[in-house]
């Protein structure tokens, strides 16, 4: 299997979140024509997740990653070192090696693998939730991200965050007469800001992100209408951050808590090395596929960005280390 030629093909296919269905259709052709029972796992109309087993025989390991990517759609590029393009790490590079792998260890015949490859995974993880309703009763789940080819010993949470601040309309030369959303909501940020979040002595801090802020008619119009969303990045439960929060917000504004993904420990090998991945993965919302593992080639610090790319060396070193992981893990 050509892992280079394979990864620019995916990448070459924009699968935004929303629009995966083209890239599905390809790895369900392409995983049937290597013998694999692959088969649609529909999730909305025209997005379906992708799970491919060996023919008859129950998976000992899940080799599992998203579909879709963040805008905009990049084309594939390389040179003599990297692959270039939109998902080249994040995460089409990682289909590529999980693929590899699984079908060493097919022909090897020692471990059993199995595909899942998920839609959503950038944006709501609403694949990894359709996909927890259908799981074949694999004892191990690989997750694939960009870990630079380490186990990550920890994954932060998410906790995304709207507030609304509400005013009065006046005109802006006369705002005794109104009350500005603006002002308001300003104040409740800077509140937020200065909080002091949560720490973890293994994993680091919490941190927030405040990343968009939205409001207002016109320069002349005292603003009636002021919104913020802001993304916190967890290190253990939450109940403790949304009850400050709550509090810090007051009677200023409405808080709306529309996503949380939990903070999670996770299980190393031996003899690999680790880290802590800063961000969300889909492994909270896999948890009836077996006992989870973080990891995969590529940086996160590339991915979402203009210049995304990721190592050849690294593609190529990640399809020996799912192998090695993979027998490690059903060996004992």
């Amino acid at each position: 299997m050509n892992l280079v030629s394979l990864t620019r093909r995916l990448v070459d296919i924009e699968s935004i979140s929303g629009n995966e269905r083209a890239v599905g259709e390809f790895l369900l052709a392409h995983l049937t024509s290597l013998g694999y029972a692959a088969t649609r796992m529909e999730v909305s109309p025209e997005r379906f997740n992708v799970y491919a087993a060996v023919p008859g025989r129950k998976p000992d390991v899940v080799f599992s990653t998203h579909m879709d990517t963040v805008p905009p759609f990049i084309p594939s590029s390389e040179d003599a070192d990297h692959i270039y393009g939109r998902g080249s790490c994040d995460a089409k590079g990682i289909i590529a090696a999980q693929i590899a792998a699984a079908e060493r260890l097919r022909l090897e015949g020692a471990v059993t693998p199995a595909l899942l490859f998920v839609v959503g995974e950038e944006r709501d993880s609403q694949g990894a939730a359709v996909a927890n309703q259908h799981a074949p009763g694999s004892r191990f789940l690989i997750n694939g991200e960009p870990t630079e080819n380490r186990i990550a010993i920890a994954s932060k949470g998410t906790l995304r965050v709207e507030l609304v601040a509400r005013g009065r309309m006046a005109h802006s030369a006369y705002p005794e007469l109104g009350e500005s959303a603006i002002d308001k909501l300003l104040d409740v940020l800077e509140r937020l800001r200065r909080m002091e979040l949560p720490t973890n002595p293994e994993v680091g801090p919490s941190t927030l992100n405040i990343g968009i802020i939205e409001g207002g008619e016109a320069p002349n119009v005292v603003p009636p209408f002021a919104k913020a969303h802001l993304l916190y990045r967890l290190v253990g439960p939450s109940d403790d951050l949304k009850r400050r929060i709550i509090e810090s917000v007051g009677k200023s504004g409405e808080v709306s808590f529309v996503l949380e993904i939990p903070f999670m420990r996770l299980r190393t090998v031996d003899g690999i090395p680790t880290m802590v991945a800063k961000f969300t993965t889909d492994i909270p919302g896999l948890s009836n596929w077996g006992e989870p593992v973080l990891l995969g080639p590529g940086s996160i610090h590339v991915a979402h960005t203009e210049r995304e790319r990721v190592e050849k060396r690294q593609l190529h070193e990640a399809v020996d280390l799912y192998c090695k992981v993979a027998k490690k893990l059903v060996s004992g």
